[in-house]
């Protein structure tokens, strides 16, 4: 079966996760991407020993795997003119060019959008940046932490006492790296109509300001963002979550809670709470939430998470799943059956599972083929199969050190 991305060309120039999950987005997708890396050391990512506590010696590179299946890897030294002209060429071939350098270092080693262009005009420039490409800041680093300070996000997890609060695992990089695969695709599409390169830029800053969106419009149009709530004083008490006896916890998301509110006094085993005046519409409600909370986290505390699922499966017609942790996910029944998590035959490792691909095209679906590549394990054959080089060619890059 085809996939969507088939004969689009990616070279890949990025280290860490922003953007290698953006080409790896494009390469589950179909696209051939080309990761380079530096002659000798390669990408950072490779190198890390441990994260969270898992020793990454032994075992497989989470890391590294999730940010570069479905790649080759060759690797150059971009310091030398030789390998500067080997990127050139490749570019010449290619449809689209990833990086996440720091602003100017792409310019110093002529790979930046004016000079790549001459050699390509439809080619797509994509930059992950940190802050966006114009203003004081566009030329500062960052990484995923900064991308969640500077964001606000932050100060909008947790509850109004808390200091702020990064979100684990890379979730600005993660969200990035979504946004400019997004907007790869978009220019792709445009230069389909269109005929015409152009440049892409998804920032730290800008793509979680985006998850934020309904909170930003928040702010811009009445003045104040939705703030941090206490969940015991939930404005909405079938909007929150609630632990059972068990220690697990449940999610109730009825954000028309009057609709629900007779049927669930009753399946809670609280049937003298509906017609209490304190709680008598979502209004009233939300001025006596405190109170309202408290009841129902009472009730809510006698009986273990299984047994309050079937109980409101059977009770009503209730909006309400479970909270998982990261653990749980490979587990539930749900993740499984869409391909959210996969086995994958890994030729070091055996059958190991991998986060799945969150789309799904009924028509052309994407798939994961390849783990990620060995450090520079397809050097010679791209330089053979998409660049043309003969072996003497290539006999004396390797010779100048530039391979």
């Amino acid at each position: 079966m085809a996939l969507p991305l088939e004969g689009i060309r990616v070279v890949d120039w990025t280290i860490w996760q922003q953007g290698p999950v953006a080409s790896a987005m494009l390469a589950d997708l179909g696209a051939e991407v080309i990761k380079v890396e530096l002659r000798g050391s390669g990408d950072p990512g490779r190198g890390l020993g441990a994260v969270s506590g898992n020793d990454l010696s032994s075992q497989p590179n989470f890391y590294f795997e999730a940010n570069n299946r479905n790649k080759q890897s060759i690797s150059i030294d971009l310091k030398k003119p030789e390998a500067r002209e080997v990127m050139h060429d490749l570019v010449a071939k290619s449809d689209v060019f990833v990086q996440n350098f720091r602003k100017g270092v792409a310019g110093r080693l002529g790979l930046d959008y004016e000079t790549l262009k001459a050699r390509n005009e439809r080619l797509i420039y994509a930059s992950a940046t940190g802050y966006g490409p114009e203003g004081p800041d566009s030329g500062e680093p960052s990484f995923d932490i900064l991308g969640q300070a500077r964001s606000g996000i932050m100060l909008a997890t947790g509850e109004p006492d808390m200091p702020p609060l990064p979100i684990a695992a890379g979730i600005a990089d993660q969200m990035g790296a979504i946004m400019l695969a997004y907007g790869i695709l978009a220019a792709l599409m445009a230069r389909e109509r269109l005929g015409v390169g152009q440049q892409v830029d998804a920032s730290h800053l800008g793509s979680m300001m985006a998850v934020q969106g309904l909170s930003l419009a928040c702010r811009l149009m009445m003045g104040n963002e939705i703030g941090r709530v206490r969940r015991s004083q939930s404005f909405n008490p079938l909007w929150n979550h609630y632990r059972c006896s068990d220690g697990q916890w449940i999610a109730l998301g009825m954000n028309q809670a009057d609709r629900y509110w007779s049927d669930f006094c009753k399946a809670i085993g609280c049937p003298e709470i509906e017609n209490d005046p304190r709680f008598e519409n979502m209004g009233v409600r939300a001025q006596n939430s405190e109170a309202c909370v408290a009841i129902i986290d009472e009730a809510i505390a006698t009986k273990t998470r299984d047994e309050w699922m079937e109980i409101l499966k059977h009770g009503g017609d209730f909006i309400y799943t479970i909270v998982n942790t990261v653990n749980d996910l490979p587990d539930d029944p749900q993740v499984r059956i869409n391909g959210y998590v996969e086995d994958f035959e890994h030729p070091s490792h055996g059958t190991i599972q991998v986060p799945g691909i969150p789309i799904r095209l009924s028509e052309t679906p994407g798939s994961i083929r390849t783990p990620a590549p060995e450090f520079g394990q397809h050097t010679e054959t791209v330089l053979m199969d998409v660049l043309g080089y003969d072996w003497d060619h290539i006999s004396t890059l390797r010779e100048q050190e530039v391979i």
